[in-house]
């Protein structure tokens, strides 16, 4: 049976599915309205049948593609097998997780949770405790340092040192130990850090701003503070990892090395919520058990998946890809000169199209390119970002260039 065949023709039109969503559900996002049923690599379908190419790929969660073959059975397999176990046991899935993460990281130890709001918090409830038992800093005086424009995710403390007031305003009181840079600038991070400071959070691109890329040598500047002042580098790798750039981390393209990652997103195949911190074995021993922990972190099901994907990873095939079609595709859309963009930034599969103030905000373009079958979306109102499946050939992103240049060319 296909694929098509084993898929049931839905009941409901988009619009009824859109009503059900605006009548019950939460109105904490703001969708595109389009009601999605299918996925195929690049491509998904709609309720209608009407096809799309997904230039967005779930914030990179999806950076191999709807429906991977060698991902999806891998999924299958496990789930005829046991799915869940808590870590009160262990299972045979984790432990070689463990190790396949910690050879494609060059790190020793792995603590596993589930979404990637999950791993930052992970992230700094380590770093903290680092900060008192390693670098003796005085107990309740940790201090963490991260950037302006960052996105870390949406939790009480990460929207804590958010400076996009969508995220943090009405959400106080917040939570302290938390000091804010200019990203990009290694002289501000050089005097903000002091000696009670535990760690340095950052995106080595940062996506919800707008695929920001900061200065050549910024990285290398930070890496020689943080080594210089005992301070963790911390790279939140989310959305940047797993290939998206052209390399398997962001963190490559300076040759650096972080004292910790923060992986998601895509570690999960697209099925699977599944994230983890990937440090030293110095900086992962500082946490004792009952200190941290969830029922679903390294869950069997997830761990299989995540196996999967970095067996994948390891041919590099993906990496390629970005860089290649992520350079043909930059190349075509700075050719179009087209009148409304301001700038065209990014690097790999990772493409932000800043759109001038004068030609309005970025919304009303994605839902013009959302009627000629292509989906992306706007971030903070003036830039269209793209991040399309990492297997997306030079011929598709032909395609979507000409639905770019007829939408941001009028």
């Amino acid at each position: 049976m296909s694929k098509k065949a084993a898929i049931q023709k839905p009941s409901l039109s988009s619009e009824a599915h859109i009503e059900l969503c605006e009548t019950y559900g939460a109105h904490n996002y703001h969708p595109l309205p389009v009601v999605l049923v299918e996925g195929d690599g690049v491509w998904v379908t709609d309720v209608e049948g009407k096809r799309y190419m997904d230039m967005l790929a779930a914030y990179s969660a999806v950076n191999f593609g709807h429906g991977h073959e060698a991902i999806v059975l891998a999924a299958k397999e496990q789930l005829t097998r046991v799915t869940l176990t808590s870590r009160a046991f262990y299972n045979d899935q984790i432990g070689p997780f463990f190790k396949d993460m910690c050879e494609l990281t060059g790190m020793e130890a792995i603590l596993p949770m589930n979404t990637g709001a999950e791993g930052v918090e992970t992230a700094i409830k380590t770093a903290r405790k680092w900060g008192y038992v390693k670098k003796k800093i005085p107990d309740g005086k940790a201090k963490i340092i991260c950037c302006s424009e960052n996105f870390h995710g949406r939790t009480t403390t990460i929207i804590s040192f958010s400076t996009d007031p969508s995220a943090r305003g009405g959400f106080g009181p917040y939570t302290p130990g938390f000091e804010i840079v200019k990203y990009g600038d290694a002289k501000a991070l050089a005097k903000a850090v002091d000696a009670n400071t535990a760690a340095f959070l950052v995106e080595p691109i940062q996506g919800e701003a707008g695929i920001v890329v900061p200065p050549a040598g910024y990285l290398k500047e930070v890496r020689k503070i943080c080594s210089d002042t005992n301070t963790l580098f911390i790279a939140d790798e989310i959305q940047s990892g797993l290939g998206r750039t052209g390399t398997t981390f962001a963190v490559e393209h300076e040759g650096v090395r972080p004292d910790m990652f923060i992986i998601g997103k895509a570690i999960g195949g697209g099925i699977m919520p599944l994230s983890c911190i990937a440090t030293s074995r110095a900086i992962l021993d500082v946490i004792k058990p009952g200190e941290h922990g969830s029922t679903f972190g390294g869950n069997p099901l997830a761990c299989a998946i995540g196996r999967k994907v970095i067996a994948i990873l390891k041919t590099g095939e993906f990496q390629k890809n970005a860089r290649d079609v992520g350079e043909y595709l930059f190349g075509a859309l700075t050719a179009a000169k087209l009148k409304p963009v301001k700038e065209i930034r990014g690097r790999g599969l990772w493409v932000g199209i800043v759109i001038k103030d004068d030609f309005g905000k970025a919304r009303p373009y994605c839902e013009k390119l959302m009627r000629e079958g292509l989906l992306c979306k706007e971030t903070h109102d003036q830039i269209i970002r793209l991040a399309p499946p990492l297997c997306i050939t030079k011929k598709e992103a032909d395609w979507a260039v000409e639905r770019l240049t007829r939408v941001l060319g009028s």
